[in-house]
Formats: structure tokens, sequence, C-alpha cells
């Protein structure tokens, strides 16, 4: 298995300004949240079992999953959510190392943003998290989504604390600047990381 590094940081962070940066340098970038939107698509064994667990309902005209809806059913029911995590994470997981495996670069920057809420990062070779005060991230997710302060900090709410992020990270972006200081921390994190995969890779070999 390829040398991995696991990005994250909360909601409003800059996970995807950061991957980006990383992906313009050559780094393969395996995104935790597109493969969960793919293992779900029209046709797929986890969207049918999906409505044939809540039903109907949960598919839209297009055939695609209604995902407004299938929050709103696990939101409040922990039963519900224990059973569709059984049945998506497993997926995922198997979609995820098969991209790591037919990866070209010498690591890959593998994007997850519930890494810590998952207990993940054990998985990976190194994390690097994206950090930013929590009024920077009401900010931009209040900017972003169109939504109100109050429903922000819901969401800010939901996920783990700022030093239970930190807790588990090797590396950090402070992304509370300017976006284009992101470049500078990501080439010498990207330097760092290819001398990291070169020596895995020779003691791998030896």
């Amino acid at each position: 298995m390829g040398y991995t590094v696991a990005l994250t940081g909360g909601i409003g962070s800059g996970k995807s300004t950061v991957a980006n940066a990383f992906a313009d340098l050559g780094v393969n970038v395996i995104d935790a949240d597109i493969i969960a939107r793919q293992v779900v698509e029209p046709g797929t064994p986890a969207l049918l079992a999906i409505v044939s667990h809540f039903g109907d309902a949960l598919r839209l005209p297009d055939g695609s999953l209604n995902r407004r809806q299938l929050r709103e059913r696990i939101f409040a029911n922990a039963a519900e959510k224990s059973w569709l995590n059984a049945l998506l994470h497993p997926l995922i997981q198997q979609e995820t190392q098969r991209q790591i495996q037919q990866a070209t670069s010498p690591y890959v920057l593998w994007v997850v943003p519930l890494l810590v809420e998952n207990q993940l990062w054990q998985k990976a070779d190194r994390v690097l998290v994206v950090d930013v005060s929590e009024e920077t991230q009401l900010q931009r997710t209040m900017q972003r989504d169109n939504v109100s302060e109050a429903h922000a900090k819901q969401i800010l709410a939901a996920q783990v604390t700022r030093e239970q992020r930190l807790a588990v990270a090797d590396d950090i972006i402070d992304n509370n600047g300017a976006p284009d200081a992101i470049a500078l921390d990501v080439a010498r994190l990207h330097d760092s990381y290819l001398k990291l995969a070169r020596q895995a890779d020779s003691q791998e070999k030896s």
C-alpha cells in the first residue's frame, strides 16, 4: 500500500482549497465524500438496500438518492444511523483501498472530513489538519452555504472539537489568513511527504 497522508479539518476550514493545491503538484487526491456519493449512485446495491430499508421516498425521480430525506431519517435515530454506517462504511473503505492501490504519485492525499469522528487516523501514515478559528468557520459556512449563524453553530457542535482534531495531527496548516498563503505551506509539506514516502518505500524493500 502506498504512503498515505490523511487530510482533515472542520467545516469551513478550507480542506478543498488545500487538497486542490496538492493536486496541482501532481499528488493523487482520494476524497472520502466523493467515494461516499459514488457507492450510492443509481443502480448500486447500496442504493437498492437503502430504498428497500427506508422506502421509495429515499429515491428521487431521476433515480438518485434523496440525501436530504436520508439525513432527516437518521439525524435523530441512532439505530438507523448505525444501520446505514454498517452498510456504507465497508463499501467506502473498499473503494478507498482500491483507489490507493491504483495511485501513481509517490504518496496519496486522503481527504476525510470525519477522520477523527470515525477514528480512521490510524489508517494513515501521516495526518494533516487544516486549522481555523471557530469564528472563521462560522463566517465561511454561513457565506458558502447561505445558512443562519444558529444553523452554522449547530453544524459545528455536531463535529469533534478543534482540540480533538489537533490532538491527532502530525502537521497543521493554519488557514485563517489569505488563500494564497496556503501555497507555501503546501509546497513545504509536499517536499517533506516526498522524503517520508521515499524512506517508507526503501524500508519496505530492504
